[in-house]
């Protein structure tokens, strides 16, 4: 590249760290072996992967071990989106006499679109919605979730405003009406602690990719106990639960990952709260009309959704790739739409805030001084936008 590139979209992607790379390397031309495969070469990867699987129950405080000390509430998958599925399709397999799924107005579309089709076959799904601060309607929940309900499905932290909900809280009401309950934690897994024992988590989400392992790469955890129907049949892997042989390079990946996010959380955590909080800061005091989505809430720490009133996002977006900076204007997965996102829509952000809302996601590489570069160069490009958008004058006669 010509110029330093700035990347503040971590939230839809990380960078693959230095030393998973490393630890990926020689399962490519070396230790190539099929861990299904009975011969010691083979033999040896399948217990790498164990250890792996070990790293990534770590990371989530599932504690139980086999009696050979393998972590088998783990299950490997291609990604995010397969846990999700997963998880939805074994609840309702498991309790197959509930036809009620009930879920928030602001899960990733990998929930909120299976949702949609298992609706077509006749399932009933209620959507929870949020209030302008993103925070979950909790009195709608505990009225949604009733005796038909099969699943109650709730992120852990959202994907664009960083909001983190109750999870514990949601999981206590779906068990109360005899419910499983699941979160995608795609966002949260490596920012947050997280202890799926204690939050009463029958089933989670996560991806490689979102902590700084590989691409095409997941997980899914299943309480011990809950009978689970694979959501893709074939081979004998991952203990009959998910056919296919095992992407072993990308799962090695995941687990040094996971080892890493746990060993490194806490530091982590505060070092991401304190750069964002000191952009966000510099922003309110240097641009008027804009607004930090989530703001009151507990969120996740690298994540900053901004509304700059009566601008363009991807105008904004345009003009900071040409300063070679990277952000969004919502998750990757809805760019392309003219829409405002669902989740802002479901917050009841003004039509003129939300479409110039972006969205700034930061990860451990990332430094202070780009923050401060970032926060020096918005000012002058949004004043410019405002300049020429005719729906700020309309709006706010200039001031």
């Amino acid at each position: 590249m010509d110029k330093q590139v700035i990347y503040l979209d971590n939230n839809a992607t990380t960078a693959v760290a230095p030393e998973v790379f490393t630890a990926m390397q020689p399962y490519f031309c070396e230790r190539y072996g099929n861990p299904s495969s009975i011969h010691r070469f083979g033999g040896s990867v399948a217990a790498d992967i164990e250890k792996a699987r070990c790293q990534v129950a770590e990371l989530l405080g599932a504690g139980f071990r086999d009696k050979e000390g393998h972590a088998t509430e783990i299950i490997f998958t291609s990604c995010g989106t397969e846990s999700d599925n997963a998880a939805i399709n074994a609840a309702l397999n498991a309790l197959p006499e509930r036809k009620k799924i009930v879920t928030t107005a602001v899960e990733h579309p990998a929930v909120l679109h299976y949702c949609e089709e298992l609706s077509r076959r006749g399932f009933t799904v209620e959507l929870i919605g949020v209030d302008r601060n993103g925070r979950l309607d909790m009195a709608a929940l505990q009225n949604a979730v009733d005796e038909n309900t099969a699943i109650v499905s709730a992120m852990w932290g959202n994907n664009e405003t960083g909001v983190i909900f109750p999870v514990a809280e949601i999981a206590a009401i779906a068990h109360a009406r005899g419910a499983y309950f699941h979160t995608d934690a795609v966002q949260a897994a490596g920012k947050v602690e997280i202890n799926v024992e204690k939050a009463g988590i029958d089933f989670l989400s996560l991806s490689g990719h979102k902590l700084h392992a590989p691409k095409g790469v997941g997980a899914l955890y299943v309480r011990r106990g809950i009978i689970f129907s694979p959501l893709i049949c074939g081979g004998h892997q991952e203990r009959n639960r998910r056919g296919g042989t095992e992407n072993t390079a990308s799962i090695i990946g995941l687990g040094k990952a996971c080892e890493i996010a746990k060993a490194n959380l806490a530091e982590e955590y505060r070092n991401l709260k304190q750069m964002r909080d000191a952009f966000e800061a510099r922003l309110l005091q240097s641009i008027p009309r804009i607004c930090i989505n989530g703001a009151s809430e507990d969120r996740l720490p690298g994540t900053s959704s901004v509304s700059f009133e009566c601008i363009e996002g991807e105008s904004i977006l345009m003009l900071l790739d040409v300063l070679g900076i990277c952000a969004s204007s919502g998750s990757a997965c809805t760019t392309g739409s003219l829409e405002p996102s669902h989740v802002l829509r479901a917050m009841g952000v003004p039509y003129s805030s939300a479409h110039g809302t972006i969205r700034f996601s930061l990860s451990r590489y990332n430094t202070p001084d780009e923050l401060d570069f970032v926060a020096e160069k918005l000012p002058p490009i949004i004043a410019r936008l405002r300049e020429i958008s005719p729906y700020w004058e309309e709006n706010s006669n200039g001031k």
